[in-house]
C-alpha cells in the first residue's frame, strides 16, 4: 500500500516535493468495523446458548392488572376491587414510613411482614385522588418486604393492605406532609 503526501508553499501551487511512504501487512488489518462486527456476532451466537430462566417470571408479572383498583377514589373502594373483602389491623404487618414528609413528591415507605404464606402486598393514601399507590404479587418462598417512593397530595393516612393464608391484614400510620420543610 502507497500513501502520497504533498507539501506545498503557501505563495505556490505546484509541489514542493513529494513523500511516498510504504506500509507492509504481513496479516489482514483490524479495523474498527471488522472488530465491531466480530463481536456483535460473537454475542448473538452465544445469546442463543443462554436458557432463559426469566420467562415465567415476565409471564406472571402479565397477569391481569387491578386497573379498577388503581383508579378508585377511597381506600374502601380499592381495597374491595383488589380482594373483594375487608382487611382486619394486625400487628404482625409493619408499615414504615416518616411521620414528617417534607417533600411529598418523594415519601420512603416500606412493607413487612411476619406472617406466612403471604401472596400479596398493597400500598394505599386516603388522600391522594387515586388511592391505591401500588400492589404487589408476592411469588412463594420470597420474604414479604417491600419498599417504595410514594407522592402524596397531602397529610394523610398511609395504609398497608397483606394478604396471606385467603385472609387481609392491614397497618395504618399518619403522614404529615408540609411545604418547604416548615413542620405543621
Amino acid at each position: 500500500m502507497r500513501l502520497w503526501i504533498s507539501c506545498r508553499r503557501y505563495d505556490d501551487k505546484r509541489p514542493v516535493r513529494r513523500l511516498t511512504l510504504t506500509i507492509a501487512h504481513d496479516s489482514f488489518p483490524p479495523t474498527r468495523r471488522v472488530i465491531l462486527k466480530g463481536t456483535v456476532t460473537v454475542a448473538l451466537t452465544s445469546l442463543g446458548n443462554i436458557p432463559l430462566a426469566f420467562v415465567p417470571a415476565l409471564a406472571a408479572a402479565n397477569g391481569k392488572y387491578p386497573e379498577a383498583a388503581f383508579k378508585a377514589k377511597n381506600e374502601a373502594d380499592a381495597i374491595k376491587l383488589l380482594y373483594g373483602k375487608t382487611a382486619d389491623p394486625s400487628d404482625k404487618v409493619k408499615l414504615d414510613a416518616p411521620e414528617i414528609a417534607e417533600n411529598g413528591a418523594v415519601v420512603p415507605v416500606s412493607v413487612s411482614s411476619t406472617l406466612t404464606d403471604v401472596t400479596s402486598i398493597s400500598i394505599l393514601v386516603s388522600e391522594n385522588p387515586n388511592t391505591l399507590a401500588a400492589s404487589y404479587k408476592i411469588p412463594a418462598g420470597t420474604m414479604p418486604s417491600v419498599a417504595n417512593r410514594l407522592k402524596m397530595a397531602k397529610t394523610s393516612n398511609v395504609i398497608a393492605i397483606v394478604e396471606a393464608g385467603g385472609k387481609l391484614y392491614s397497618a395504618t400510620k399518619e403522614v404529615k406532609v408540609t411545604v418547604g420543610g416548615c413542620g405543621g
